[in-house]
């Protein structure tokens, strides 16, 4: 039988506490109504001290009655509706449908909090996801299955870079109708999210496309929520219908100021930048549902964005981050300044399980010394140029000055491209051989004699003009 509790004994932000309950369990959903007003609030159980209960409620608490209040204990977990039915639509942060497609009827239903992977029934992740972005795909490569965040700024162009990837992204050799893509959106604007629900209709990618959105304005428990009911949605697409899964979650950081208030309103004890203690593990809990399963067709590849403040990466989510994650995409704000789209820093960014899912059987046996031999060469890009702000660039060798012509090719063709721009893996791999013919070939240590008479440009339009002629 369910109780009703007809007082609130406080209320504080977010939080709601009742004391004097019985038969109640941690995370067990409660229904909240307002009697004066008749609203109908949702909450759930998030701390029991004895035989009080506190209750984080999903909705605004803003006008409501602590003494004429209806709360019923449901006896039931936060579960969302999933199924195939749910791809093409758009649900807010507690999965309910925003998009006027009508509710969805659903046969199965999920809790949210998932069910924890075993580390023995993990499978290593192995193939590569096209993003048609030359700086990830060659330099700082997706992998199918992998988790790679990319970190941003205040202001930065990751909107429309994960528009983009959402838009172009998918695996090689596999059917677009077992690929999917869920997005999430934690803490938006709504010309944001006009944005991105406009540029996935007019890429005609929608039908394969979930979104989950949290608004800036909604209540920040929300924020809780939503990426938790994305990856529950990927989870069944993935490991149920086995389709591969690329889930995008953005932003993080407004992620991590939720948990931030919720637990200041909890009064517990503040860590770094007054985030709770279990900000790591509270992290992982939602970054270790990505993978692979072994005996499961489907997979989860997670991109997290967040912005740092300030720019700083050793800010503490950024930086608990990159310790559960397997590598990142760091975007420059120098970069942006030069109008560099999209502004991938790629001296910062790495992917460390890219080695494992290129080369030859995956992209080109090229690809690793080819990566390599681009990011040194950057890399001696901006020595040059701080030696150059010394002494003058007309002064320099000219080696050092190929260097120079070397770094402003490198980005206007190479990391830059445009918006609707989509270049496959061969494309960025000739691209970046054609930039390296720039530089002396004595500069070319990192490639072999074989890669370089094989790939090098000179020796393949000398080849390609001997088969013509034939």
């Amino acid at each position: 039988m369910k109780k009703e509790y007809l007082k609130i004994d406080n209320i504080n932000g977010p939080i709601i506490e009742i004391d004097d309950v019985d038969d109640v369990f941690y995370g067990e959903i409660v229904n909240i109504r307002d009697k004066n007003t008749g609203e109908k609030r949702t909450g759930k159980v998030i701390k029991l001290d004895e035989d009080k209960a506190s209750i984080q409620v999903f909705q605004s608490t803003s006008g409501l009655s602590a003494e004429n209040s209806r709360t019923v204990f449901t006896g039931n977990n936060f579960e969302i509706p999933v199924g195939n039915e749910v791809l093409g639509r758009v649900f807010n942060g507690v999965g309910e449908p925003i998009d006027n497609g009508g509710p969805i009827y659903a046969t199965e239903y999920k809790d949210i909090e998932g069910a924890p992977i075993n580390p023995l029934s993990r499978q290593y992740p192995r193939n590569f996801i096209q993003t048609g972005i030359s700086s990830i795909d060659v330099l700082t490569t997706l992998i199918r299955g992998q988790k790679l965040p990319i970190f941003s700024g205040n202001g930065l162009s990751h909107n429309q870079l994960a528009a983009q990837i959402v838009k172009q992204a998918k695996i090689t050799g596999e059917g677009d109708d077992n690929f999917a893509i869920v997005f999430c959106a934690i803490g938006v604007k709504h010309d944001d999210e006009k944005f991105f629900r406009k540029t996935f209709e007019e890429a005609n990618v929608m039908d394969h496309v979930v979104m989950y959105i949290n608004y800036a304005n909604d209540p920040v428990a929300e924020r809780d929520t939503a990426p938790r009911c994305a990856l529950t949605t990927a989870e069944y697409l993935a490991f149920e219908e086995g389709k591969d899964v690329l889930v995008i979650v953005s932003d993080m950081t407004a992620y991590g100021e939720a948990l931030r208030e919720i637990s200041s309103a909890r009064e517990e004890v503040p860590s770094r930048k007054g985030y709770p203690g279990y900000l790591y593990s509270d992290l992982a809990s939602l970054y270790e549902r990505a993978g692979m399963i072994k005996d499961s067709k489907g997979s989860i590849t997670l991109i997290p964005i967040l912005t740092m403040p300030n720019d700083d990466i050793t800010h503490p989510i950024p930086d608990l981050t990159g310790f559960i994650t397997e590598g990142q995409v760091v975007l420059g704000r120098d970069l942006e300044q030069q109008s560099i789209y999209p502004p991938i820093d790629i001296l910062p960014s790495l992917s460390r399980l890219m080695k494992d899912g290129i080369g030859e059987g995956y992209t080109r046996e090229d690809h690793q010394d080819l990566a390599n031999q681009l990011f040194a060469a950057y890399s001696k890009v901006m020595e040059v140029r701080d030696l150059s702000q010394i002494m003058g660039e007309d002064d320099l060798s000219e080696t050092d000055k190929k260097y120079m012509e070397f770094g402003r090719e490198f980005e206007k063709r190479f990391l830059n491209q445009e918006f609707n721009e989509n270049r496959t893996i061969l494309d960025s791999l000739n691209l970046g051989w054609e930039l390296l013919t720039i530089l002396p070939k004595t500069e070319l240590d990192r490639l072999s004699p074989d890669l370089i008479n094989k790939y090098y440009p000179e020796n393949t339009r000398y080849l390609q003009e001997e088969i013509v002629n034939g």
